[in-house]
């Protein structure tokens, strides 16, 4: 949800390496990507099968600016979609083929449900078990479960929308401080996506794959993936699967992690991290007044 018209503008003016990224999404995907991203119109790019290699451009861009200034992750993770962009940076996949493939991705995950039928509510103030609680509760036969364990008392969940809407008051009944409807266009990352899960798993395992150069955390189980076929597996469960962000975030620091990096567009990410590993160093860099920044992270 971080996509906003002109992300990666000010990057693409003023890098030549990022200029070159964007020019080189807009060749693999047969239309001005870069366009959609610096000018919109933001209808078009909030349609997720924009949105997602959209996001994933920017993302890329960024992080190959700092690889070509010496700023090397020696671990990756991404939220959802950001996992693909890590791929990319850890060199799992061809940037171009990764933006096929999540194209794809945006669109199977739409069309798994009819618009309207399904939806996302963030569910604040609220532990995880209790959300689960919650959900079981309201379910009534329907679909409703958690989808983002993103830590710091923030729980997305995702299913059919009367369902949501029981598990919200539920929730809230159980305690939650509030319960926000996500504006989203699918319900993302619960048992509704398995027909995406299984259009998309085809599509990754026809690509051309390389272990990766560092490890990625991956959402569905928080545990390093230090192969391809692994780091593939991940992608294609975590269509149905929810998002354990939080579990990604100790893992990291649980391996020696004490600097993130947030890449790409928007803030989301640093303000969770800060909330789960509370005395660890978060930057963020999606435009060229961010760089500074990051580079200083490497100074004594």
């Amino acid at each position: 949800g971080s996509q906003r018209v002109g992300m990666g503008r000010a990057l693409a003016a003023a890098f030549p390496i990022c200029r070159d990224t964007f020019a080189e999404a807009d060749a693999a995907l047969g239309e001005s990507l870069s366009g959609l991203c610096f000018d919109g119109p933001e209808d078009r790019l909030m349609l997720t099968e924009n949105t997602q290699p959209a996001i994933l451009a920017v993302s890329t861009a960024a992080s190959r600016l700092l690889a070509s200034r010496g700023i090397i992750p020696a671990f990756v993770a991404g939220h959802s979609l950001g996992e693909y962009s890590a791929n990319v940076a850890a060199g799992t996949f061809a940037f171009g083929d990764a933006l096929r493939v999540v194209r794809g991705r945006g669109r199977y995950m739409q069309e798994a449900v009819p618009v309207g039928t399904g939806a996302m509510a963030a569910v604040l103030g609220l532990d995880a078990d209790a959300v689960a609680r919650a959900c079981e509760e309201a379910a009534q036969g329907d679909v409703v479960s958690a989808a983002n364990l993103n830590g710091g008392g923030q729980v997305v969940i995702a299913g059919s929308r009367a369902a949501v809407a029981r598990a919200g008051e539920r929730a809230k009944a159980l305690g939650a401080k509030r319960v926000v409807a996500l504006p989203v266009s699918a319900p993302f990352h619960c048992a509704l996506m398995k027909p995406a899960e299984r259009r998309l798993a085809p599509d990754l395992r026809a690509l051309e794959v390389h272990d990766p150069h560092v490890p990625i955390v991956a959402n569905v189980d928080a545990e390093p993936k230090r192969d391809a076929a692994s780091a593939v597996d991940a992608l294609i469960a975590q269509v149905s699967a929810p998002v354990r962000w939080e579990a990604v975030v100790r893992r990291l620091a649980s391996e020696g992690v004490t600097t993130y990096v947030e890449v790409g567009p928007g803030t989301v990410l640093t303000g969770l991290v800060q909330k789960i590993h509370r005395d660890a160093t978060v930057v963020s860099f999606g435009s060229p007044g961010d760089l500074g920044a990051v580079e200083a992270l490497g100074r004594p």
